[in-house]
């Protein structure tokens, strides 16, 4: 194994079939010469993309999670907006470093939770006049919003860059339908309104 991924976090991951392959690639995810972007759906409309720069380390009290924390590790993500729905965000997320759940984490700590995540987002949160759709998908989704879309990489003997994408899951491609579906439907009635 080269790297992992979180557990019910969908994705393309690279396997070495060789100890050299695996030492190569080790090495140039060390030195963050790996191009690593993932989608990720999270909770409130965010207005920007940016840089979370916080490093992370085990969580002070609770050891199945990790936090940030002034004495842990150097971890960089930058995200960008894909889509904006009326509660919640679509981001590409880019990773710098590669902590253990990072992404999570940093979008936890900027107070933007990835939909579904049952270690780091808390209570499931419904916005308020929600179609039955989305309320249908947003309870049914039973992993966090993590999708691994693209790995790129040199290819540790020919030199070759070599770019794999994973293409984004059913459930996930669902789950954005609703959000979509549910801001027009409300900017519908707010128009409605007028």
């Amino acid at each position: 194994m080269v790297h992992r991924l979180d557990k019910d976090t969908s994705g393309v991951m690279v396997v070495a079939r060789t100890l050299q392959a695996q030492t190569a690639l080790v090495e140039q995810l060390s030195a963050r010469e790996v191009h690593r972007q993932y989608l990720a759906v999270v909770v409130g409309a965010l207005v920007a993309g940016g840089t979370v720069d916080a490093p992370i380390d085990r969580h002070a009290r609770d050891r199945l999670r990790m936090g940030v924390r002034e004495d842990g590790k150097d971890a960089v993500t930058h995200y960008r907006l894909r889509e904006r729905f009326r509660a919640h965000t679509a981001l590409e997320c880019r990773l710098e470093t590669g902590r253990t759940h990072q992404i999570r984490v940093h979008m936890a700590h900027l107070k933007h939770a990835i939909v579904g995540d049952p270690l780091y987002g808390g209570s499931l949160k419904l916005p308020k006049g929600a179609t039955d759709e989305l309320i249908a998908q947003l309870r049914g989704f039973k992993r966090q919003a993590l999708h691994a879309e693209t790995l790129e990489f040199v290819h540790p003997v020919s030199g070759e860059t070599i770019r794999n994408t994973a293409p984004v899951p059913a459930d996930l491609l669902a789950l954005m339908k609703a959000l979509r579906e549910d801001s027009e439907a409300f900017a519908e009635r707010e128009r409605d309104r007028r």
